[in-house]
């Protein structure tokens, strides 16, 4: 039961991830989801650049640890989706390197979102 706990925290912190990473797209067609969007790139970012540990993973670890650690076969989500939250090469550098690429990343969708409706403001 936890081992699928821990499994499912590990899901909803990848989607996590794509939210801040891509969810400027969703504003595009969502324009409400913006108040959810600008607080969890602020998050993300601030995780990034000052090495705070999401509390996902803490909660991950919990979990882990009350389903007796990990065990020697892996489940998909830990082969798959484990290396790509907690990368091994992930250092200090990297995750500013990361911080920096998700808020240009991002500004770029919201000045080209600003553009278009600004655009269709002035047309119509």
């Amino acid at each position: 039961m936890y081992s699928a706990l821990a499994d499912l925290v590990v899901v909803l912190h990848f989607g996590f991830i794509l939210f801040v990473v891509f969810g400027a797209l969703l504003v595009w067609r969502y324009p409400w989801v913006i108040f959810l969007h600008l607080p969890a790139v602020v998050w993300g970012a601030a995780t990034e650049f000052c090495a705070i540990i999401c509390p996902l993973t803490y909660l991950e670890n919990h979990l882990r640890a009350a389903a007796g650690g990990p065990t020697i076969e892996t489940t998909f989500i830990e082969h798959y989706l484990i290396p790509v939250v907690y990368p091994p090469s992930l250092s200090h550098d990297v995750q500013i390197l990361l911080g920096t690429l998700l808020v240009s990343f991002n500004a770029i969708l919201y000045y080209l979102l600003w553009r278009r409706r600004r655009r269709s403001t002035e047309e119509g």
